[in-house]
């Protein structure tokens, strides 16, 4: 049977209010009238109706997570962030997978929108004007995690991915090295194109060292690209001595790649990843990496939503979070 809560109250001997003030931890209760509404809830088995105290309070304390991939480490670690943050203000996560398809994020947009959600956290590599449009047709607030929006338009958490790549490079280039790689991800992607590439050459220029597009490789962060991305570098007239790589997983292909062909990590090739996830960790020599605070850009876009969602004061909703490079054994 399906208890209501005008069960609870009939049980109870109060009105439907006070079970409600219980149930929302309203402090104006007695503590005897209570202690009496929390046992018939116990012993009838009671569970508040979700939607139906959406409906009445206008809030669902839902909120949307669109997510590119689940199955990646990447996005798992952005992902574990914002729901440990969920967690503790009490709200409920709907996640959803997008597969990196325009068309499926805006649908699964919409779709959590008739859902009711209160806000959302949106994680994708390429944001367009049609996805900024339906962003700005939103009634609830919406945030994005690790993924750049060139207007600045919506609020977003990342870190300097521009500066970021320009330390490494500059670090390869104190280290001695001229022909410097960047195994970067889909170039359609402003955060690859718009802020690691122009990061590379930035560094490239203020070294006084040419620019050779042949040491430019993109892939599409997975493994297999990194494997394929090392056997294109080896095809350049000026072969690479230091290599970047934009993801973990590619990074992993790019070792690998190397190390089948008989060279070594870093007496022949030094490298740096870019995320710091357990795979860089995970491989022989472990990587030296940029460090993404992965865990952090996920809990505070959690933050940043329920600041926006209480309509509080917020000092700047573009985020920008600190990075360093850890320093392992895939450099000299």
């Amino acid at each position: 049977m399906n208890i209501t809560i005008y069960d609870v109250a009939r049980e109870a001997n109060v009105s439907m209010a006070t079970v409600s003030r219980v149930v929302n931890g309203n402090p104006n209760v007695k503590p005897v009238t209570r202690k009496k509404v929390l046992e018939v809830i116990e012993r009838l088995g009671y569970r508040p109706n979700a939607v139906a105290r959406g409906l009445a309070s206008k809030k669902t304390t839902t909120v949307g997570v669109i997510i590119p991939d689940i199955s990646s480490i990447f996005f798992a670690e952005l992902a574990r962030g914002i729901e440990d943050i969920a967690t503790m203000y009490k709200y409920n996560i709907i996640l959803s997978n997008s597969d990196q398809n325009k068309d499926k994020e805006l649908h699964l947009l919409n779709t959590m929108l008739g859902k009711q959600v209160d806000g959302i956290v949106f994680m994708g590599g390429n944001i367009t004007a049609d996805h900024v449009e339906e962003f700005g047709k939103s009634p609830v607030p919406i945030v994005l995690a690790g993924s750049i929006e060139e207007s600045n338009q919506i609020p977003s958490v990342n870190i300097d991915y521009e500066a970021a790549v320009y330390d490494c490079v500059k670090e390869f280039v104190e280290n001695g090295h001229k022909h410097i790689a960047f195994v970067v991800g889909p170039l359609h992607e402003p955060k690859n194109a718009q802020k690691k590439l122009k990061g590379y050459q930035r560094a490239l220029q203020d070294a006084g060292l040419p620019y050779n597009e042949e040491l430019i490789v993109e892939g599409d962060y997975t493994y297999d690209s990194g494997i394929e991305a090392f056997e294109k570098l080896l095809e350049a007239a000026d072969r690479p001595t230091a290599i970047l790589v934009g993801s973990d997983e590619m990074a992993l292909g790019v070792v690998h790649g190397a190390e089948d062909k008989g060279f070594h990590i870093p007496e022949d090739f030094e490298v740096i990843t870019s995320d710091n996830t357990r795979l860089s960790l995970m491989v022989r020599p472990q990587l030296t990496t940029i460090v993404q605070p992965l865990y952090d850009i996920g809990a505070v876009s959690m933050r940043l939503l329920t600041k926006l969602m209480n309509k509080d004061k917020t000092s700047d909703p573009i985020v920008v979070l600190p990075h360093r490079i850890e320093h392992r054994k895939s450099t000299k």
